[in-house]
């Protein structure tokens, strides 16, 4: 069996703030743990308005205290 992984920016949308976005990533690993995606991956890119990853161990410890399976990494 293929392992699948997701890359996220945890991207800011238009009307949102970064709050919402560090959830929506959060939201988005955890589905992908539902469908048995082995690895999230958080991209790390600062000075880039509309992207909440510049703090990717943050935002990795964010994520993996509201995972349990999938692995979080940058």
């Amino acid at each position: 069996m293929t392992k699948l992984s997701i890359l996220d920016l945890a991207p800011i949308t238009q009307g949102s703030t970064a709050r919402e976005a560090l959830h929506h990533s959060r939201d988005l690993a955890r589905h992908a743990e539902k469908y048995g995606f082995e690895r999230f991956w958080v991209a790390e890119h600062h000075n880039m308005k509309g992207i909440a990853s510049a703090a990717t161990s943050v935002l990795i410890g964010f994520i993996a205290e509201g995972t349990s399976t999938i692995r979080v990494g940058s």
